[in-house]
């Protein structure tokens, strides 16, 4: 299936790629981690500008969110952008095999470079389309920062940043086009701090209380409760802070974060309490003392069949991403370097099969086609909870490779790339503007929401007293 240009909104989002194509270079070369993302940030601000929008920064008091408008009266829809990075994913663009820009440096190795400039393309066409239609209606591009582990969009959620918006659209680079299933896991990622008392480890061992002990017997714990969870349940956990190198010192000091993760909020907010009385049995077990903190927190994913189903329209009435020659072989490069395994993943997720040597995928897959998803985090679920919203999934990398890798950077400037975000955008566009010219299917998504509000209130998953870990802007060189 190839896209067919038969809609005016698709023009529009062609007369602004070139410009929005660089702004995805730039911030694919400039890869910058959660909180931090203070060059992206400026970025997308001065193309907000320059593409006319009235820019709102530091939005929920966040310095690297931005949110621009443009339009007038009407429903307001909302169009989320994101361009934080991933460290340790430094690669050189445009090539098949592992090769740092930066020993050890960033990368931008889940395409947020991408998803955020595609965002901004869709909100450009849109503010066009409704400027020169008259049509009433505003839309408002969110950049928002720290996906990636720190929750950004749930802080601001919480602030009330999406106050009065009706309806919002987002995508993520993926090596499939489809409308994404609506599950995600709610997710809390808490630091545990143990503090003990340092002594001689062979002089005066009775006199030391460890807090690597406490660790250590906190992961022993929290094994035996694995048994007991739910099935969709994951914990995952990393040492932050171990308490020193010399064995003949007791480490007075420990700390570790753990990630926990259910499909449902209830059932993750559950398992927190039972892994912090473990925590609290660990202290209890080494004389030692602990400390929670909580450093972010998501929600699972609020379905909107009404929203899919607009955006399910959107991509079948361009086909998909046309991809030429060119791209398969270097999507063939890739594949080369991957695994069967990695090969095998995203048809099980679409419970489909192979059509063939498919590099690419140059079609549209169907809504809602079963298999078996595997199940990620992401704070794009906190606004499903307080607006209805679609996520659109878009071919922009070799079918198989897997997320946060290397594989991924390479691909993120390839003329693939630049294809799979303007279809992305077009996607995007075409939805909104469905939305705006359809008050019923609105009004009907919004019901639909309220009544999954009703059944499930929401509960932000943020304690009042955790704020975002922000990160100050780095000193100007020179």
């Amino acid at each position: 299936m190839t896209m067919q240009n038969s809609q005016p909104i698709w023009d529009k989002v062609d007369a602004h790629r070139d410009d929005l194509t660089g702004l995805a270079d730039r911030v694919w070369a400039t890869p910058e981690l959660l909180y931090g993302e203070y060059e992206s940030c400026d970025a997308h601000t001065e193309m907000l500008r320059a593409k006319g929008f009235a820019v709102t920064e530091n939005v929920a008091g966040i310095p690297t969110a931005v949110m621009g408008e443009a339009g007038e009266g009407g429903p307001i829809i909302a169009i989320l952008g994101e361009y934080d990075a991933l460290p340790g994913l430094s690669q050189v663009a445009g090539i098949a095999e592992p090769r740092e820009v930066v020993p050890g440096g960033n990368g931008h190795g889940c395409g947020h470079n991408l998803l955020g400039s595609a965002a901004l393309l869709a909100a450009c066409a849109l503010k066009d389309w409704l400027a020169e239609t008259g049509t009433p209606g505003r839309v408002r591009y969110y950049g928002c920062p720290a996906e990636e582990g720190g929750a950004a969009k749930t802080f601001m959620v919480r602030e009330g940043a999406f106050a009065g918006v009706d309806a919002a659209v987002t995508w993520h680079p993926d090596s499939m086009t489809r409308v994404d299933d609506p599950l995600s896991l709610a997710n809390t990622r808490i630091d545990f701090a143990f503090k003990g008392r340092a002594a001689h480890a062979a002089a005066s061992p009775h006199l030391g209380r460890s807090a690597l002990d406490a660790v250590e017997l906190m992961s022993v714990g929290v094994n035996y409760l694995r048994e007991h969870m739910v099935q969709d349940a994951r914990i995952h956990y990393a040492y932050l802070d171990a308490g020193g190198t010399a064995p003949n010192v007791v480490q007075a000091r420990a700390r570790v974060r753990y990630s926990i993760r259910a499909l449902q909020l209830a059932e993750m907010l559950s398992l927190v309490e039972r892994v912090k009385d473990i925590a609290r049995g660990a202290a209890l077990m080494t004389g030692t003392e602990v400390e929670f903190k909580v450093f972010s927190a998501v929600s699972n994913t609020l379905e909107n069949r009404v929203m899919d189903g607009a955006m399910q329209r959107a991509l079948d009435e361009m086909g998909g991403v046309p991809f030429d020659e060119t791209d398969r072989d270097y999507a063939r490069a890739i594949q080369a370097t991957l695994s069967q395994a990695d090969l095998a993943a995203p048809y099980d997720g679409v419970a489909m099969d192979p059509r063939g040597d498919e590099p690419l995928c140059d079609y549209v897959v169907p809504l809602r086609p079963g298999g078996q998803v595997l199940i990620g985090s992401t704070d794009v679920a906190d606004v499903s909870w307080a607006v209805p919203l679609s996520e659109v999934l878009v071919a922009t990398h070799a079918i198989g490779t897997p997320a946060h890798s290397w594989q991924i950077t390479a691909q993120g400037k390839s003329p693939a790339a630049h294809k799979g975000m303007t279809y992305a955008a077009k996607a995007m566009a075409r939805c909104a503007q469905m939305i705006l010219t359809d008050p019923a299917m609105l009004a009907e998504a919004k019901a639909e929401h309220a009544t999954r509000l009703r059944k499930t209130p929401y509960q932000n998953p943020l304690p009042l007293d955790v704020s975002p870990p922000l990160v100050p802007r780095p000193a100007m060189a020179g």
